[in-house]
C-alpha cells in the first residue's frame, strides 16, 4: 500500500523552529486531518509533503523515495495540492482553470477524451458544471474555492493534500466537499487535510494528527486522538464530545 511519510522533519523559518522532529506515515484509503492552533506547523508540514519546502532535518517520502527526488511530472501525477490561498492571475473561465489539473497527464498532442472526461467529473463533483463557462474573476469566494478544488480533482492524483478546503464554503457545500473527499479515499486515494473545525474533522477523518508548536502531540485513529484530554492539551480548551441521533460524532468547544 502506498505511503506518504514524514520522517523526523524539522524546519526553521525566520529564526523560528516551525517543525520539530515531526514523523507520521499517511496511508491511502484514509482521510487524515492535521489539526492544531494557529502556528502549529500544519500548513508547513503539508508544503513539505508536497515538495514545496525542503526540510532542514529529515525528509518527506513517497513509498520510500524522497519527494524532492521524484521527477516533477511524476510527482504532480502522484500528489495534488490545494493551498490555503491560491491566486488565479488570469481571468480564464472555470473549465479552462480546471483543465490545468490535467497538464501532468498530457502528451505532445494535447488534451484527450480521457482528459475531457476527468474535467467533467471534477466539475460535477464540486457542483461547478453550470459555472464552467464563467470567468474566474466573476466567482464568489466559495465558488472560486470549489473551482480550485475541481482543478486538483481533475488531476486524479494518488494523494490529495488540501489546506483549509472548507474555508469560505456555505454549510451545504462544506458537506458536499467532505463527501467528495471521503469518496476519493473510498476509491483508494490518500487524503490529507488541514482543518480548524473539530466537529467537521470528527465527521470526515479516519485518522488525526494533533500539532502544537511545530510538534506532534498525538496521532493515530481519529477516535483515539480526538479526545477531550488531548484536545485540551493541544488547544487549551474544554470540549463536549458526543454522538448525534444519526450516529455522527460531534465535538463542541465549551470554554477554556
Amino acid at each position: 500500500m502506498s505511503v506518504l511519510a514524514a520522517d523526523r522533519i524539522g524546519l526553521t523559518l525566520g529564526g523560528n523552529r516551525v517543525l520539530d522532529d515531526v514523523s507520521y506515515a499517511f496511508r491511502r484509503g484514509r482521510v487524515t486531518a492535521l489539526l492544531g492552533p494557529n502556528g502549529a506547523g500544519k500548513s508547513t508540514l503539508l508544503s513539505c509533503l508536497a515538495a514545496l519546502r525542503v526540510p532542514d532535518q529529515g525528509a518527506a517520502s513517497l513509498d520510500g523515495v524522497d519527494v524532492q527526488a521524484i521527477e516533477r511530472r511524476a510527482r504532480a501525477r502522484a500528489i495534488g495540492l490545494l493551498p490555503q490561498a491560491a491566486d488565479v492571475h488570469w481571468d480564464i473561465d472555470v473549465a479552462t482553470l480546471v483543465a490545468l489539473g490535467r497538464l501532468p497527464h498530457r502528451g505532445r498532442w494535447g488534451a484527450t477524451a480521457a482528459d475531457d472526461a476527468a474535467v467533467a467529473r471534477a466539475l460535477a463533483a464540486t457542483d461547478m458544471t453550470a459555472l464552467a463557462g464563467r470567468g474566474v474573476e466573476r466567482l464568489s469566494g466559495g465558488e472560486r474555492g470549489r473551482a480550485l478544488l475541481a482543478r486538483v480533482l481533475a488531476g486524479e492524483p494518488d494523494w490529495l493534500l488540501a489546506d483549509e478546503p472548507l474555508a469560505s464554503l456555505d454549510p451545504a457545500h462544506q458537506i458536499d466537499v467532505l463527501d467528495r473527499l471521503r469518496s476519493v479515499a473510498a476509491a483508494g486515494g490518500g487524503v490529507v487535510l488541514v482543518l480548524h473545525d473539530l466537529h467537521l474533522a470528527a465527521r470526515i477523518a479516519d485518522d488525526a494528527v494533533l500539532m502544537r508548536g511545530g510538534r506532534v502531540v498525538a496521532a493515530g485513529p481519529a477516535d483515539d486522538v480526538l479526545t477531550a484530554p488531548l484536545i485540551a492539551e493541544t488547544y487549551g480548551v474544554a470540549v463536549e464530545i458526543g454522538v448525534t441521533p444519526a450516529g455522527q460524532r460531534f465535538i463542541l468547544p465549551i470554554g477554556r
